[in-house]
C-alpha cells in the first residue's frame, strides 16, 4: 500500500526537518570507528506497523546500519517483546532513533487503536473506517496504519468520491438537485455519497439514487429505522459520536460502515524504546 518511492520521500523530509544543519552532539562525541548495537523493544501491548519505514529510515543514512525484524506488520506484540535488533556504526543509529520511533510509535498505536474498534463491533458485519481528519502530510501513512489494524479506509482525498454534504446542499439548493447535478458532471467511476441528518433528508437520498448515504450523530431509533428503509438500496454509513462504548449498539442498528476520526486522531503511540 505504501511505495518504497513514497517512504523514501517522506522519511528524507523527516530526517532533513529533525537533523537540520547536524547532529550537533552525536557528530562531535562519534568517532568513524564507533560501533553499537541496539534493541527495539515494546513496553506495551499492541499491533505493529511501520516496520519498512522504520528500515528506511536507516538505510537513507547509512547502508551499514543492519536491522532485523522479529515480527511483521500486524502481528500483536507484547510487553517486553524485542521487536529488532539493529547494529552499524554508532553516529547514525544515534542519528535515526527519534525519526524512525516517531513514524512506528504513531502508526502502532493508530493500528492497536483500530483493532480495539473493530473488535467492539463483534459478529456485525459493519467495517470501522477512517476519516479524513488526519494528520497534513502524514495521511497516506495514517491510513496504512488503519488497514493494518483491521480497518478499512474512507475516501482518501476529495478526488475519490463525492461526498454532499450540508454545505453542499445549501449551495445546490437540494440533495436531489447536488446529486443530479454532480451525476451530470462527474466519472460514471466515481460513487455519489450523501450525509443526511434526518430521516426526510434519507428519503430524498434514496429517491435520487445516492450510492452511499451517511447517518450523520442520528439517534440509534432513528438509525434502525433508518437503515430498514434503505434495504441495501444504498450503502449506508453511520457517522458521529463513534466510541468504544457505542459503537456495538451503532452496528446493531444494520449499517455497513462506521467511520470515526478517532481511531487516528485519538490514537496513543505505542510505548516503543530503541535500547542500546
Amino acid at each position: 500500500m505504501l511505495s518504497n518511492f513514497y517512504i523514501e520521500k517522506h522519511v528524507k523530509d523527516a530526517l532533513q526537518e529533525d537533523i537540520g544543519f547536524g547532529d550537533i552532539t552525536t557528530e562531535n562525541l562519534a568517532e568513524d570507528g564507533d560501533f553499537l548495537k541496539a534493541e527495539l523493544n515494546t513496553r506495551n501491548e499492541g499491533i505493529l506497523c511501520g516496520t519498512d519505514v522504520f528500515k528506511t529510515v536507516f538505510k537513507i543514512l547509512s547502508d551499514d546500519v543492519k536491522v532485523k525484524f522479529h515480527f511483521k506488520d500486524g502481528d500483536i506484540i507484547k510487553k517486553g517483546d524485542k521487536i529488532a535488533d539493529l547494529e552499524g556504526p554508532a553516529k547514525y543509529l544515534l542519528m535515526g532513533e527519534r525519526v524512525a520511533l516517531n513514524y512506528v510509535q504513531r502508526m502502532s498505536g493508530i493500528a492497536t487503536e483500530t483493532k480495539k474498534y473493530q473488535d467492539a463491533i463483534g459478529n456485525y458485519p459493519a467495517k470501522i473506517v477512517d476519516t479524513r481528519k488526519t494528520t497534513p502530510n502524514f495521511r497516506a501513512f495514517e491510513k496504512y496504519a488503519v488497514f493494518t489494524g483491521g480497518g478499512h479506509m474512507h475516501r482518501f482525498n476529495l478526488s475519490d468520491c463525492a461526498m454532499i454534504k450540508d454545505n453542499h446542499i445549501r449551495l445546490a439548493g437540494s440533495i436531489t438537485k447536488a446529486v443530479n447535478k454532480l451525476r451530470d458532471k462527474i466519472s460514471f467511476t466515481h460513487k455519489i455519497e450523501v450525509e443526511c441528518d434526518t430521516f426526510e433528508q434519507v428519503k430524498e437520498a434514496v429517491a435520487v439514487g445516492a450510492d452511499i448515504i451517511m447517518l450523520d450523530n442520528m439517534d440509534l431509533e432513528t438509525m434502525k429505522s433508518a437503515c430498514d428503509y434503505i434495504n441495501h438500496r444504498a450503502i449506508v454509513e453511520a457517522s458521529g459520536n463513534v466510541t468504544l462504548a457505542t459503537v456495538n449498539n451503532i452496528a446493531a442498528c444494520g449499517v455497513d460502515i462506521i467511520s470515526s476520526s478517532a481511531i487516528v486522531a485519538k490514537a496513543p503511540t505505542l510505548d516503543l524504546a530503541l535500547d542500546m
